[in-house]
């Protein structure tokens, strides 16, 4: 399961990769559009590559397992774990970061009556997306749920060690 919810992950991972490193370019770059909205708070543009960063190494040092396999993975999974926790932390911030914003735009939309059916420009477009990001990280499990047997025989082993 932990394989195909990364394999599955990765799609809107990489998405919203994108999105935000072309937000960036786009304000760096003196984007007027951009720039009136202004940057992120503080807090967020300090954590921000941390958050990126840990997000890669998750994704990158577990792809890295997939294939090299429990018997040769043992460096691999130590990283994986520590580039978890460390990605954990930072995503946990940055998600409180991000807070009272949400709170003000949910706010703004409740008092003014709108449940989220107006038209809102790029909504098709972040729609398909979006969808698009899922629907090929769920292709991309599938396809390589072959490369999942050297995990799964090592967990129903461990099972039946420890289990009689």
């Amino acid at each position: 399961m932990h394989l195909f919810v990364g394999l599955l992950l990765l799609g809107p991972v990489l998405l919203k990769l994108a999105s935000t490193g072309y937000k960036f370019t786009r304000y760096y770059t003196g984007n007027p559009a951009y720039r009136r909205q202004g940057p992120p708070a503080l807090a967020l543009r300090l954590i921000g590559p941390m958050v990126v960063l840990s997000t890669l190494g998750v994704f990158a040092t577990g792809g890295i397992l997939l294939f090299v396999g429990p018997s040769h993975g043992h460096p691999w999974l130590l990283l994986h774990k520590a580039t978890f926790i460390v990605w954990v932390g930072f995503m946990s911030l940055h998600v409180l970061g991000h807070l009272p914003v949400l709170a003000r735009t949910l706010g703004v939309r409740a008092l003014a009556g709108e449940h989220g059916g107006g038209a809102v420009p790029g909504r098709i477009g972040r729609w398909v997306a979006s969808t698009s990001a899922v629907v090929g990280g769920l292709i991309l499990a599938l396809v390589l749920i072959p490369d999942f047997s050297a995990w799964t025989a090592t967990a129903v082993v461990h099972h039946h060690l420890h289990n009689g």
